[in-house]
Protein backbone atom coordinates (compact mmCIF):
# COMPACT_ATOMS: atom_id res chain seq x y z
CA UNK A 1 0.00 0.00 0.00
CA UNK A 2 2.63 2.15 -0.42
CA UNK A 3 0.97 4.06 -3.26
CA UNK A 4 -1.98 5.51 -0.91
CA UNK A 5 -1.47 8.43 1.99
CA UNK A 6 -4.58 9.14 3.81
CA UNK A 7 -5.10 12.77 5.47
CA UNK A 8 -7.51 12.49 8.31
CA UNK A 9 -9.27 16.01 9.79
CA UNK A 10 -10.91 16.57 12.90
CA UNK A 11 -11.36 19.02 16.00
CA UNK A 12 -12.34 17.34 19.02
CA UNK A 13 -13.27 14.50 17.77
CA UNK A 14 -11.68 12.36 20.57
CA UNK A 15 -12.12 8.59 20.70
CA UNK A 16 -13.46 8.45 17.12
CA UNK A 17 -10.41 10.13 16.23
CA UNK A 18 -8.00 7.38 17.87
CA UNK A 19 -10.07 4.48 15.86
CA UNK A 20 -9.91 6.45 12.29
CA UNK A 21 -5.99 6.98 13.04
CA UNK A 22 -6.18 3.19 14.25
CA UNK A 23 -7.87 1.89 11.26
CA UNK A 24 -5.04 3.56 8.79
CA UNK A 25 -1.77 3.33 10.33
CA UNK A 26 0.10 0.17 9.34
CA UNK A 27 -2.00 -0.01 5.95
CA UNK A 28 -0.77 3.25 4.51
CA UNK A 29 2.44 4.62 3.55
CA UNK A 30 1.86 7.67 5.41
CA UNK A 31 -1.15 9.13 7.59
CA UNK A 32 -1.36 12.83 8.39
CA UNK A 33 -3.64 14.13 10.94
CA UNK A 34 -4.66 18.24 10.56
CA UNK A 35 -6.09 19.48 13.63
CA UNK A 36 -8.41 22.73 13.89
CA UNK A 37 -7.68 24.36 16.87
CA UNK A 38 -8.82 21.10 19.32
CA UNK A 39 -8.45 21.37 22.81
CA UNK A 40 -8.72 17.82 24.05
CA UNK A 41 -5.32 16.58 23.24
CA UNK A 42 -5.71 15.31 19.45
CA UNK A 43 -2.72 16.08 18.43
CA UNK A 44 -0.89 14.44 21.29
CA UNK A 45 -3.17 11.60 20.73
CA UNK A 46 -2.43 11.06 16.76
CA UNK A 47 1.40 11.61 17.49
CA UNK A 48 1.07 8.67 19.79
CA UNK A 49 -0.26 6.78 17.35
CA UNK A 50 2.60 7.49 14.93
CA UNK A 51 0.53 10.05 12.59
CA UNK A 52 2.24 12.87 11.00
CA UNK A 53 0.24 16.10 12.26
CA UNK A 54 -0.57 19.36 10.93
CA UNK A 55 -1.60 22.10 12.95
CA UNK A 56 -3.47 25.02 11.48
CA UNK A 57 -3.09 28.57 12.01
CA UNK A 58 -5.56 29.65 14.47
CA UNK A 59 -5.13 33.69 12.78
CA UNK A 60 -6.98 32.22 9.76
CA UNK A 61 -10.53 30.49 9.49
CA UNK A 62 -10.84 26.95 9.84
CA UNK A 63 -12.59 24.93 7.02
CA UNK A 64 -12.79 21.53 6.55
CA UNK A 65 -10.83 22.18 2.56
CA UNK A 66 -8.60 24.37 4.49
CA UNK A 67 -7.62 21.11 6.37
CA UNK A 68 -7.55 18.68 3.38
CA UNK A 69 -5.77 21.00 1.43
CA UNK A 70 -3.16 21.38 4.39
CA UNK A 71 -2.72 17.57 4.34
CA UNK A 72 -2.47 16.95 0.87
CA UNK A 73 0.66 19.38 0.74
CA UNK A 74 2.27 17.51 3.72
CA UNK A 75 1.94 14.37 2.13
CA UNK A 76 3.57 15.64 -1.23
CA UNK A 77 6.12 17.00 0.87
CA UNK A 78 6.89 13.95 2.81
CA UNK A 79 6.14 11.32 0.23
CA UNK A 80 5.90 12.58 -2.98
CA UNK A 81 5.53 9.81 -4.97
CA UNK A 82 2.00 8.98 -3.48
CA UNK A 83 -0.14 8.15 -6.68
CA UNK A 84 -3.91 7.93 -4.39
CA UNK A 85 -5.05 10.20 -1.53
CA UNK A 86 -7.50 9.21 1.06
CA UNK A 87 -9.42 11.71 2.51
CA UNK A 88 -11.65 11.25 5.62
CA UNK A 89 -13.07 12.65 8.62
CA UNK A 90 -11.60 12.03 11.92
CA UNK A 91 -14.66 11.19 13.19
CA UNK A 92 -14.69 7.98 10.56
CA UNK A 93 -13.13 4.40 10.71
CA UNK A 94 -11.76 3.01 7.56
CA UNK A 95 -13.23 0.04 7.08
CA UNK A 96 -10.93 -3.52 6.12
CA UNK A 97 -10.51 -3.50 2.46
CA UNK A 98 -11.83 -0.70 1.43
CA UNK A 99 -8.09 0.79 0.80
CA UNK A 100 -7.07 -2.53 -1.63
CA UNK A 101 -10.70 -2.23 -3.38
CA UNK A 102 -10.38 1.62 -3.99
CA UNK A 103 -6.54 1.37 -5.21
CA UNK A 104 -7.26 -1.60 -7.76
CA UNK A 105 -10.22 0.41 -8.95
CA UNK A 106 -8.27 3.60 -9.43
CA UNK A 107 -5.18 2.00 -11.09
CA UNK A 108 -7.48 -0.42 -13.48
CA UNK A 109 -9.60 3.06 -14.48
CA UNK A 110 -7.40 5.66 -15.34
CA UNK A 111 -10.32 8.32 -16.76
CA UNK A 112 -11.30 8.03 -13.16
CA UNK A 113 -10.11 10.75 -10.32
CA UNK A 114 -12.73 9.57 -7.30
CA UNK A 115 -13.32 6.21 -6.19
CA UNK A 116 -16.08 6.57 -3.20
CA UNK A 117 -17.84 3.83 -1.37
CA UNK A 118 -20.47 3.27 1.02
CA UNK A 119 -19.91 4.94 4.24
CA UNK A 120 -22.42 4.05 6.95
CA UNK A 121 -23.47 5.11 10.48
CA UNK A 122 -22.22 3.43 13.18
CA UNK A 123 -24.94 3.66 15.38
CA UNK A 124 -27.93 4.32 13.14
CA UNK A 125 -31.15 3.39 15.25
CA UNK A 126 -29.44 5.47 18.20
CA UNK A 127 -31.35 8.66 17.36
CA UNK A 128 -33.67 9.72 14.43
CA UNK A 129 -30.43 11.83 13.64
CA UNK A 130 -28.10 9.62 12.78
CA UNK A 131 -30.99 7.43 10.91
CA UNK A 132 -31.31 10.74 8.61
CA UNK A 133 -27.44 10.70 8.15
CA UNK A 134 -27.17 6.61 6.84
CA UNK A 135 -30.11 7.08 4.50
CA UNK A 136 -28.61 10.47 3.00
CA UNK A 137 -25.40 8.80 2.62
CA UNK A 138 -27.06 5.65 0.58
CA UNK A 139 -26.56 7.05 -3.03
CA UNK A 140 -26.50 4.75 -6.15
CA UNK A 141 -23.92 2.99 -7.45
CA UNK A 142 -21.97 4.05 -10.57
CA UNK A 143 -20.71 6.94 -12.07
CA UNK A 144 -21.74 9.58 -9.63
CA UNK A 145 -21.03 13.79 -9.97
CA UNK A 146 -19.42 13.92 -6.88
CA UNK A 147 -18.50 12.53 -3.53
CA UNK A 148 -18.36 13.33 -0.21
CA UNK A 149 -16.12 13.78 2.62
CA UNK A 150 -14.15 9.91 2.56
CA UNK A 151 -13.21 9.24 -0.95
CA UNK A 152 -9.51 7.73 -2.70
CA UNK A 153 -8.41 10.54 -5.06
CA UNK A 154 -5.93 10.23 -7.94
CA UNK A 155 -3.01 12.81 -6.54
CA UNK A 156 -2.53 14.20 -10.10
CA UNK A 157 -5.78 14.54 -10.91
CA UNK A 158 -6.49 16.38 -7.29
CA UNK A 159 -2.92 18.99 -8.05
CA UNK A 160 -4.44 19.37 -11.51
CA UNK A 161 -7.45 21.30 -10.02
CA UNK A 162 -5.79 22.93 -7.03
CA UNK A 163 -7.27 21.07 -4.69
CA UNK A 164 -10.45 22.03 -2.56
CA UNK A 165 -11.68 25.40 -2.12
CA UNK A 166 -10.81 26.11 1.52
CA UNK A 167 -13.33 29.46 1.51
CA UNK A 168 -16.02 26.53 1.60
CA UNK A 169 -17.77 26.06 4.94
CA UNK A 170 -19.39 23.16 3.44
CA UNK A 171 -20.00 21.28 -0.28
CA UNK A 172 -16.29 21.39 -1.12
CA UNK A 173 -16.46 17.84 -2.25
CA UNK A 174 -18.87 18.35 -4.96
CA UNK A 175 -17.80 21.88 -5.78
CA UNK A 176 -14.17 20.06 -6.46
CA UNK A 177 -15.71 17.11 -8.23
CA UNK A 178 -17.49 19.91 -10.41
CA UNK A 179 -13.89 21.07 -11.72
CA UNK A 180 -12.62 17.62 -11.91
CA UNK A 181 -15.70 16.29 -14.53
CA UNK A 182 -14.47 20.09 -16.55
CA UNK A 183 -11.15 18.61 -17.10
CA UNK A 184 -12.59 14.94 -18.31
CA UNK A 185 -12.39 13.02 -15.11
CA UNK A 186 -14.93 11.07 -13.48
CA UNK A 187 -16.06 10.17 -10.37
CA UNK A 188 -17.61 6.32 -9.65
CA UNK A 189 -19.41 5.14 -6.59
CA UNK A 190 -18.22 1.51 -5.55
CA UNK A 191 -20.48 -1.23 -4.25
CA UNK A 192 -18.27 -1.80 -1.21
CA UNK A 193 -17.98 -0.43 2.67
CA UNK A 194 -15.90 2.48 2.99
CA UNK A 195 -16.00 4.33 6.29
CA UNK A 196 -18.16 3.92 9.67
CA UNK A 197 -19.44 7.28 10.55
CA UNK A 198 -20.18 8.58 14.25
CA UNK A 199 -22.55 11.28 13.90
CA UNK A 200 -23.44 11.31 17.70
CA UNK A 201 -26.54 13.75 16.56
CA UNK A 202 -28.24 13.34 19.95
CA UNK A 203 -30.76 17.03 19.67
CA UNK A 204 -32.49 18.68 16.91
CA UNK A 205 -30.77 21.67 17.26
CA UNK A 206 -28.18 19.86 16.04
CA UNK A 207 -30.03 18.48 13.12
CA UNK A 208 -31.09 21.74 12.28
CA UNK A 209 -27.42 23.53 11.92
CA UNK A 210 -26.64 20.82 10.11
CA UNK A 211 -29.66 21.73 7.76
CA UNK A 212 -28.60 25.31 8.03
CA UNK A 213 -24.85 24.19 6.81
CA UNK A 214 -26.19 22.16 3.87
CA UNK A 215 -28.30 25.80 2.95
CA UNK A 216 -25.60 27.52 2.59
CA UNK A 217 -23.82 25.17 0.76
CA UNK A 218 -26.03 24.98 -2.03
CA UNK A 219 -26.07 28.63 -1.98
CA UNK A 220 -22.27 29.09 -2.62
CA UNK A 221 -22.07 26.28 -5.12
CA UNK A 222 -24.94 27.46 -7.52
CA UNK A 223 -23.45 30.59 -6.95
CA UNK A 224 -20.10 29.60 -8.11
CA UNK A 225 -21.27 27.03 -10.62
CA UNK A 226 -24.75 28.22 -12.03
CA UNK A 227 -24.04 29.39 -14.52
CA UNK A 228 -21.84 26.19 -15.87
CA UNK A 229 -23.56 23.96 -18.29
CA UNK A 230 -24.76 21.50 -15.93
CA UNK A 231 -26.44 24.06 -13.79
CA UNK A 232 -24.37 22.94 -10.46
CA UNK A 233 -27.55 22.74 -7.21
CA UNK A 234 -29.23 25.82 -9.01
CA UNK A 235 -32.41 23.11 -9.06
CA UNK A 236 -31.92 22.65 -5.66
CA UNK A 237 -31.47 26.55 -4.62
CA UNK A 238 -34.68 27.31 -6.52
CA UNK A 239 -36.55 24.37 -4.33
CA UNK A 240 -35.46 25.55 -0.99
CA UNK A 241 -36.46 29.16 -1.83
CA UNK A 242 -39.80 27.89 -3.47
CA UNK A 243 -40.79 26.12 -0.03
CA UNK A 244 -38.53 27.54 2.32
CA UNK A 245 -39.58 31.69 1.65
CA UNK A 246 -41.88 32.14 -1.49
CA UNK A 247 -45.05 29.57 -0.74
CA UNK A 248 -45.19 30.06 3.23
CA UNK A 249 -44.30 34.20 2.51
CA UNK A 250 -46.95 33.99 0.12
CA UNK A 251 -49.98 32.12 2.12
CA UNK A 252 -49.22 34.15 5.06
CA UNK A 253 -49.09 37.79 2.85
CA UNK A 254 -52.32 36.73 0.92
CA UNK A 255 -54.37 35.66 3.89
CA UNK A 256 -56.38 39.05 4.95
CA UNK A 257 -57.25 39.77 1.16
CA UNK A 258 -58.47 36.10 0.47
CA UNK A 259 -59.99 35.72 3.79
CA UNK A 260 -58.36 32.89 4.43
CA UNK A 261 -58.11 31.09 1.15
CA UNK A 262 -54.44 31.46 0.47
CA UNK A 263 -53.43 29.57 3.73
CA UNK A 264 -54.55 26.53 1.45
CA UNK A 265 -51.68 26.69 -0.60
CA UNK A 266 -49.83 25.16 2.84
CA UNK A 267 -51.39 21.68 1.73
CA UNK A 268 -48.28 21.55 -0.78
CA UNK A 269 -45.98 20.46 2.37
CA UNK A 270 -48.14 17.07 2.88
CA UNK A 271 -48.34 16.94 -0.82
CA UNK A 272 -44.06 17.01 -0.86
CA UNK A 273 -43.55 15.04 1.38
CA UNK A 274 -45.82 11.97 0.36
CA UNK A 275 -44.37 12.47 -2.88
CA UNK A 276 -41.18 11.63 -1.23
CA UNK A 277 -42.19 9.14 0.86
CA UNK A 278 -43.21 7.36 -2.80
CA UNK A 279 -39.84 8.13 -3.98
CA UNK A 280 -38.00 6.20 -1.12
CA UNK A 281 -40.27 3.81 -0.65
CA UNK A 282 -39.22 2.69 -4.72
CA UNK A 283 -35.72 2.39 -3.25
CA UNK A 284 -36.81 -0.12 -1.12
CA UNK A 285 -36.65 1.57 2.79
CA UNK A 286 -39.59 0.84 5.08
CA UNK A 287 -41.93 2.66 5.31
CA UNK A 288 -41.07 4.44 8.90
CA UNK A 289 -37.24 4.84 7.60
CA UNK A 290 -39.24 6.67 4.34
CA UNK A 291 -41.53 8.70 6.22
CA UNK A 292 -38.22 10.21 8.52
CA UNK A 293 -36.86 11.13 5.39
CA UNK A 294 -40.14 12.33 3.76
CA UNK A 295 -40.49 14.41 6.65
CA UNK A 296 -36.53 16.17 7.19
CA UNK A 297 -36.43 16.96 4.12
CA UNK A 298 -39.51 18.99 4.05
CA UNK A 299 -39.05 20.26 7.09
CA UNK A 300 -35.12 21.07 6.17
CA UNK A 301 -36.19 23.24 3.34
CA UNK A 302 -36.65 26.18 6.95
CA UNK A 303 -33.33 26.29 8.39
CA UNK A 304 -31.37 25.78 4.41
CA UNK A 305 -33.73 29.13 3.68
CA UNK A 306 -32.01 30.52 6.92
CA UNK A 307 -28.51 29.02 5.38
CA UNK A 308 -29.15 30.03 1.90
CA UNK A 309 -29.91 33.93 3.21
CA UNK A 310 -26.92 33.71 5.53
CA UNK A 311 -24.40 33.34 2.31
CA UNK A 312 -26.11 35.87 0.63
CA UNK A 313 -25.78 38.13 3.52
CA UNK A 314 -22.08 37.59 4.12
CA UNK A 315 -21.52 37.63 0.41
CA UNK A 316 -23.41 41.07 0.14
CA UNK A 317 -21.28 42.71 3.25
CA UNK A 318 -18.33 41.53 2.03
CA UNK A 319 -17.70 38.64 4.77
CA UNK A 320 -16.21 35.69 5.31
CA UNK A 321 -17.72 32.74 6.27
CA UNK A 322 -17.61 31.48 9.27
CA UNK A 323 -18.01 27.56 10.20
CA UNK A 324 -21.74 26.23 10.75
CA UNK A 325 -21.12 23.82 13.41
CA UNK A 326 -23.24 21.40 15.11
CA UNK A 327 -20.93 18.64 16.84
CA UNK A 328 -20.44 17.86 20.23
CA UNK A 329 -17.15 17.16 21.56
CA UNK A 330 -16.34 13.23 22.24
CA UNK A 331 -13.46 13.24 25.19
CA UNK A 332 -10.57 11.17 24.56
CA UNK A 333 -10.68 8.00 26.93
CA UNK A 334 -6.74 8.19 28.08
CA UNK A 335 -7.19 4.32 28.67
CA UNK A 336 -7.81 3.33 25.24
Amino acid sequence: MNKIGLVAIGRNEGDRLRQCLQSAIGKTALVVYVDSGSTDGSLELARSLGADTVELDLSTPFTAARARNAGFARLQQLAPDIEFVQFTDGDCEIVDGWLEIAQQTLAAKPELAVACGRRRERYPNATPYNRLCDIEWDTPIGEATACGGDSMMRAAAFEQVGGFNQALIAGEEPELCVRLRQQGWKIERLDAEMTLHDAQMTRFDQWWKRSQRAGHAYAEGSWLHGNSPERHWVKDTLSIWFWGCVLPVLALSAAWFTGGWSLWLSIGYPILTYRIYRRMQQRNLTAKDAVLYAGSCVLGRFPQMQGQLLFHQRRLLGQRSNLIEYKTSNPINSAG
